[in-house]
């Protein structure tokens, strides 16, 4: 017998990165899922086609929803993304930058590609710690999405199997993330985190992703290998 299909919701970002690789470690086969759903830039896509290439994962699906038809954030609509001088000036309120129920919508088409694989586990990188401030990225949340998931497949109500969601990054630190993932070999520069990248890709270094990530690696005590590309 094979390992255990899992879906793995692919950002291209730091922590799907970071999640993929624990996916892999854990002995599961993953099939990555990424989304084309309006974003303000396909670089992010491009990132999460590298990762999946380079971790060896056979079955990465790149599917297409249109949430710019909703707008209502800076990442589907025509909104400015806030920059900041410095991490300090991140506000605790839930930004600009959250986009609608996104994280609903990308677990219920986990929850679809699962049931067709058999499978009883999704795996998703959100975070309680250094994040943004999205309310679909809390502990209770990720609890009540797997409670109502399990009341709605037929796999939970036939009593097959229940459905995990799997967050193993939710009470980490950026910094802890980062050491975690470079200990299972993570390439983060492959990765990509920016919101309001460059024409070209390049990483503007004052949103709130950027500053976050920034500050990752500095608590980690390495360098961001992405760096490189960063504007001087």
């Amino acid at each position: 017998m094979g390992n255990p299909p899992a879906v793995v919701l692919l950002s291209g970002g730091l922590d799907s990165t970071t999640v993929l690789a624990i996916a892999k470690h854990q002995g599961f086969e993953p099939h990555a899922l990424s989304f084309d759903y309006g974003q303000r830039h396909g670089i992010e896509l491009k990132a999460a086609q590298r990762v999946a290439r380079s971790m060896g994962v056979s079955n990465h699906i790149v599917t297409t929803i249109n949430l710019r038809s909703f707008g209502g954030s800076a990442l589907t609509a025509d909104i400015a993304v806030p920059h900041h001088e410095s991490i300090e000036e991140l506000s605790e309120a839930i930004p600009i930058t959250y986009v609608p129920a996104r994280n609903t919508i990308f677990l219920s088409f986990a929850l679809a590609l699962a049931e067709t694989l058999g499978s009883g586990d999704i795996f998703i990188g959100v975070n309680a710690l250094d994040y943004s401030g999205y309310p679909d990225c809390r502990p209770e949340y990720i609890r009540a999405y797997e409670a109502m998931a399990n009341l709605a497949t037929k796999a939970g109500v036939e009593g097959q199997h229940r459905l995990h969601i799997h967050t193993p990054l939710i009470e980490l630190s950026k910094a802890e993330i980062i050491r975690l993932g470079l200990s299972l070999k993570v390439d983060y520069a492959l990765t990509h985190s920016c919101y309001d990248p460059s024409p070209a890709g390049e990483p503007c270094g004052t949103c709130d992703s950027c500053l976050l990530r920034e500050k990752g690696f500095r608590e980690a005590g390495v360098d961001d290998p992405a760096s490189k590309h960063w504007p001087t």
